[in-house]
């Protein structure tokens, strides 16, 4: 792990709640896709967040979830657009990418923990990664999606890959899947037995679907979330 200032290139908003941050280090480092930092605000507080970008990006990426004024995100956010420079620890996580592997990927998330599963797919589509790659993305409302489009144009570099993003509660305007994203998944998928499985979202989600997709045959060997180390 490096501690490194990174000076604030730019932070602009995806939605009404949800911004990206757009950091540019000082110094190199290597990350493995899937590993996060902590955003240092001071020595006794360290802020987690996903990386979305991937690692041979010159910006680090972050796509941060801010629902209220005065909320652990929204002090982040609020101390990004007073400073010229923040302070980072990076990497961090022990759910990364196992990229040796050649088993068939599933990468599901929830909400902003889209950002954990974006550095993945944007690495392989680098690497140009012939694995079979399902991306699956679920939100709860269709004013909450961002970058549908340009995330399908990444995904479909990928020759054996595909993108869902699926809507809990949709408008009539929304055309595409609904109800929630891991039943979408099981519905897809027969088995998940052979799949490497990564999963980001929020912690009650994270333990429902390891139960649920344990039962649709998937291995806890072969699951990944920085969640489980917390429930």
């Amino acid at each position: 792990m490096k501690v490194i200032n990174c000076q604030v290139h730019s932070i602009s908003s995806l939605t009404a709640h949800v911004y990206k941050v757009l950091l540019k280090p000082d110094q190199s480092f290597d990350f493995v896709p899937g590993q996060y930092l902590n955003f240092v605000l001071s020595d006794d507080d360290k802020r987690p967040f996903s990386i979305a970008s991937s690692p041979s990006s010159e910006l680090i990426e972050l796509q941060i979830g801010a629902f209220s004024a005065d909320s652990y995100p929204m002090q982040v956010i609020e101390r990004i657009k007073s400073s010229d420079t923040v302070t980072i620890e990076i990497p961090l996580g022990n759910a990364q990418l196992r990229t040796a592997s050649e088993r068939p990927l599933l990468l599901m998330a929830g909400g902003t923990g889209f950002s954990y599963i974006k550095s993945m797919f944007e690495y392989l589509a680098e690497q140009k990664s012939t694995r079979p790659v399902m991306v699956y993305w679920g939100l709860r409302e269709p004013n909450a999606c961002y970058e549908l489009d340009e995330t399908a144009a990444i995904v479909a570099k990928l020759p054996h890959a595909n993108f869902i993003p699926v809507v809990e509660n949709p408008d009539e305007d929304w055309q595409g899947r609904t109800g929630l994203v891991h039943e979408a998944v099981m519905h897809d998928i027969i088995s998940l037995e052979s799949y490497d499985i990564y999963l980001a979202g929020r912690f009650e989600m994270i333990g429902l679907v390891r139960s649920d997709f344990v039962e649709h045959g998937a291995l806890l060997e072969h699951m990944y979330a920085d969640a489980f180390a917390y429930i």
